[in-house]
């Protein structure tokens, strides 16, 4: 539909505020009104979907590209999937070992985690805690032979061979540098920029119809990609450049405000 907008948002720092985390009540009422006015609104994250938290999913999106885009869904349905492939697996996971990075790897259904990693990281340990992740050294041999992941999360350490493993990435990934030595890794296909591409052509909207909202790095490509982007309040400074509009911070109504500005409701 020509005239139909699409909305499109990361989740923490965007939806979610910081811990304790919640769905501001004022952006829970701009989502209804958004979608009242007949508009389309989707999740934009680097998550894959097993890690999107219930406070988002009771929200009733249209859908969700996750894990920067190599996940497509729509109304329930799987529009689109990437992953990467078995053997770029296995030598993630070896360079991993050699440059002593500690990670853990996202599909769609979960967390893996390198049980003979020769690197202790409590961010991987706290992990495994809050959440059900698997030791990809205890598959059974059909099962190790064929794992893929879509993305992973990486911790460089103090003697980590840090020129080495950015050398391997940017080879073979794109990646994303969040500070305190955590880097973000995602497939070089697949990025937030080419989930709403898909879903733009798909549902004939154009371009200029989008709107995508977001606060970190990892958001640069929708926002350098959609027709209005926004930043919140609380945005690394990074991102402001590439940005139409910086509204207020997720917790003072910053999705509400920036609904408001661009007139999407009333």
């Amino acid at each position: 539909m020509k005239d139909q907008k699409i909305l499109f948002f990361d989740i923490d720092g965007t939806l979610l505020t910081a811990p304790p985390f919640s769905v501001p009540a004022s952006a829970k009422l701009a989502l209804k009104k958004a979608r009242e006015q007949g508009h389309l609104l989707f999740v934009n994250s680097g998550r894959t979907l097993g890690m999107i938290s219930p406070l988002i999913r009771e929200l009733d999106f249209d859908g969700y590209v996750c894990g920067c885009g190599s996940q497509i869904y729509m109304h329930g349905q799987l529009l689109f999937s990437s992953t990467v492939p078995h053997e770029l697996c296995r030598k993630t996971i070896a360079v991993l070992r050699e440059c002593r990075v500690a990670a853990f790897f996202e599909q769609p259904s979960g967390i893996l985690y390198d049980g003979d990693s020769p690197v202790s990281c409590m961010d991987v340990e706290h992990l495994k805690d809050r959440v059900k992740a698997v030791d990809l050294c205890r598959f059974p041999r059909r099962q190790a032979e064929s794992f893929t992941f879509d993305k992973f999360l990486a911790f460089l350490q103090e003697d980590t061979l840090e020129e080495k493993f950015r050398a391997f990435c940017e080879e073979h990934f794109r990646y994303f540098d969040h500070g305190r030595r955590i880097w973000e890794v995602t497939q070089k296909s697949c990025s937030k920029a080419t989930g709403m591409e898909f879903l733009l052509k798909k549902l004939d909207i154009p371009l200029e119809n989008s709107y995508a909202f977001g606060d970190s790095t990892n958001d640069l490509p929708m926002l350098e990609y959609a027709g209005h982007s926004i930043a919140m309040g609380n945005s690394m400074e990074e991102i402001l450049p590439c940005c139409s509009y910086q509204t207020t911070d997720v917790d003072q109504d910053g999705i509400y405000n920036a609904m408001l500005h661009f007139g999407l409701i009333g």
